[in-house]
């Protein structure tokens, strides 16, 4: 494998900043084109640090087979060539990038904002039978707002225009400058029903900064929340998904089991989305044999209805039939774009952060890979959620009737300070995919800047391609599929 010269750093292995190699710009260009388009790497992270009257430019790539991440940089007073032109996968990040810096990408094919609500307009097509079509960004119900801009002709959608930044928060600068203690409450609101993804990577920066300890019972407690988080969400989308094509048995049995895997998270910690549970150096609560074995049962009792609901969901011949061929996204197209998660693997990519980057320690509490079919379509991104909730099960049995001792708590919320001029990159596969934190600490071991890349970042241009050529009345199901997250993206 070609050595590119950048840093390399395993999950959560915190180094001194001046470690990451700067390159002149476009030694920097060449490199990182050529490790992302030759060398298999994934795009992780692409952002700045100001310095001085200067920004150093910094790529995060991720290389699987070696179970590691690749940092190099640049520097840039105010434009350098762009990177997509030659590597597609670059057209968002460096998006976001010129929007938070200013930055200009020099030549990059579709310069809009990625949050700030834009006034350059949409992209239009042009004829006598073309129409347009604008959805949202106030929806039906409770869905979070975003808009939608259609390019039909007839019923077929041509072109989709996606535009966010409607939840934006300024999640990202809050996060600086404040003690790490306050840290967790706010990465758990980031997208509610992440809180416990986002917590795990949030405690795995601040324990490998602040050399703390964890527990072989505390990571086996996290790893148990992780897919409990990640069962009721499946289950609420595959409802969700019966929902949409009318077959209300699947509908109304997941609407209530995901309850149950709630009320299960909520045993757990009295929070059903798993608030406060996981803090630096372990859980807040432990599990007691007795607890545990309640748990059990609970899982013994609501698991056979769930597979009753779902084998209906996926022999319904109606169902098949609204699933299948819909809203494909080919493999090609979801490598170019750098699709994440569930939305990846549907479509035959081989990637999963539980196996690719593991967590310290957590190697072994990792649930069996779930295989996809690869054909992209709403009918495999539907097919890989039964396939990992079978896996996330078959995980949680083996952990739960394993154990003869008590999981004890540890974890404190003494915090001691942070390394000083360092950096950490922390991932984890939550529920839609591969979620990213990268924290940058100053010379008083402060947080100076902290970077966090949703899977949903990735994932939406995904949903673009998916409505090509479809029918605009396959939208509700394709958006489905996907279920990304708003407020994920709009940090």
């Amino acid at each position: 494998m070609k050595n590119y010269a950048f840093l390399d750093v395993v999950n959560s292995q915190s180094v001194s900043f001046d470690l990451i190699p700067v390159f002149e710009t476009e030694d920097f260009r060449s490199k990182v084109i050529d490790a992302v388009n030759n060398g298999r790497r994934r795009v992780s992270a692409l952002f700045a640090v100001k310095k001085d009257d200067l920004y150093q430019v910094i790529v995060i790539l991720a290389n699987p087979r070696l179970h590691r991440f690749e940092l190099g940089s640049c520097m840039v007073k105010d434009s350098y060539y762009s990177f997509t032109c030659d590597a597609p996968v670059f057209e968002y990040f460096e998006r976001e990038l010129h929007e938070d810096t200013g930055i200009v990408p020099l030549n990059h094919p579709n310069l809009k904002p990625v949050r700030q609500l834009r006034d350059s307009g949409f992209f239009q097509m042009s004829g006598d039978a073309v129409h347009e079509v604008a959805v949202g960004p106030i929806h039906a119900g409770v869905i979070e707002p975003g808009h939608f801009r259609f390019q039909c002709m007839g019923e077929k959608v041509y072109f989709l225009e996606i535009a966010l930044g409607y939840q934006h928060r300024g999640v990202e600068k809050r996060l600086v400058s404040q003690p790490a203690k306050l840290l967790l409450p706010q990465l758990e609101t980031c997208a509610g029903d992440t809180s416990i993804a986002h917590a795990l990577n949030g405690c795995s920066i601040i324990e490998s900064l602040a050399n703390i300890e964890v527990s072989d019972d505390a990571r086996t407690l996290r790893a148990v929340a992780l897919e409990l988080e990640r069962l009721a969400n499946h289950i609420g989308d595959l409802g969700a998904l019966a929902g949409d094509v009318a077959f209300l048995p699947t509908a109304s049995f997941c609407g209530r089991i995901r309850g149950e895997y709630l009320n299960m998270t909520a045993s757990l910690c009295g929070n059903r989305f798993g608030r406060h549970y996981v803090i630096p150096g372990g859980t807040h609560y432990g599990l007691t044999l007795e607890e545990k074995a309640t748990l059990l049962k609970h899982l013994e009792t609501v698991w056979p209805q769930l597979q009753e609901a779902l084998d209906l969901l996926f022999n319904s011949p109606t169902v098949l039939d609204r699933f299948e061929n819909t809203g494909t996204v080919s493999n090609e197209t979801a490598t170019t774009i750098g699709l994440v998660g569930t939305a990846a693997r549907a479509s035959g990519i081989v990637c999963d952060a539980r196996w690719d980057y593991p967590l310290p320690g957590m190697s072994d509490l990792v649930p069996a890979k779930a295989e996809g079919t690869g054909a992209g379509d709403v009918m495999a991104r539907a097919k890989i959620r039964y396939e990992e909730i079978k896996a996330s099960h078959d995980f949680l049995f083996k952990v739960l009737r394993g154990r003869t001792t008590n999981l004890e708590q540890t974890g404190s919320r003494v915090i001691p300070p942070l390394a000083k001029n360092s950096i950490c990159v922390a991932a984890v596969e939550a529920w839609r995919g591969k979620l990213l934190h990268v924290a940058i600490t100053d010379n008083d071991g402060m947080l100076s800047k902290y970077k966090i890349v949703d899977p949903s970042f990735h994932n939406w241009n995904g949903l673009a391609h998916a409505l090509r050529g479809e029918e605009i009345s396959n939208f509700p199901i394709c958006n489905k599929s996907f279920n990304l997250s708003y407020c994920g993206h709009d940090l």
